[in-house]
């Protein structure tokens, strides 16, 4: 069967069990059409590059699916009816990435960099070192 990633927003004054309820609600429409789901992630509150329907914010819910293309139609359709989802997209590939996703990942990264760059404390020692450099 085909391979497929699908990515929807939600409305973001929804609560998180209510985003859930819709990420299971897909994965029951591509059970009920033959389909699995291979992966799901909820990528969290993020701030859209612009307003959608007077939403500045919304649920990011990424979902890897091996369904026939009837699977995707009905779950297109459904996303389409559905008035808490605001944008979704789907996309053919031909291998589902192995590991996090490029998004899971960059919260990782965040993570490891440690302080931000205006938490660095004393800069004395650099100072020292530029000044000889300017001699």
């Amino acid at each position: 069967m085909p391979l497929y990633e699908h990515v929807f927003l939600a409305r973001q004054d929804l609560a998180q069990a209510q985003v859930d309820a819709l990420a299971e609600n897909a994965t029951k429409i591509i059970t009920d059409n033959g389909g699995s789901i291979a992966k799901t992630e909820t990528w969290g509150l993020r701030s859209l590059a612009y307003r959608i329907a007077k939403n500045r914010k919304a649920h990011y819910v990424a979902l890897d699916i091996d369904a026939p293309a009837a699977a995707i139609a009905e779950l297109e359709r459904q996303s389409n009816i559905n008035e808490d989802i605001i944008r979704f997209l789907t996309l053919r590939v031909d291998e589902h990435e192995k590991g996090p996703s490029a998004m899971m990942r960059r919260g990782e990264k965040d993570r490891e960099r440690g302080p931000r760059r205006d938490d660095r404390g004393d800069r004395s020692e650099y100072r020292a070192n530029r000044e000889e450099e300017v001699e």
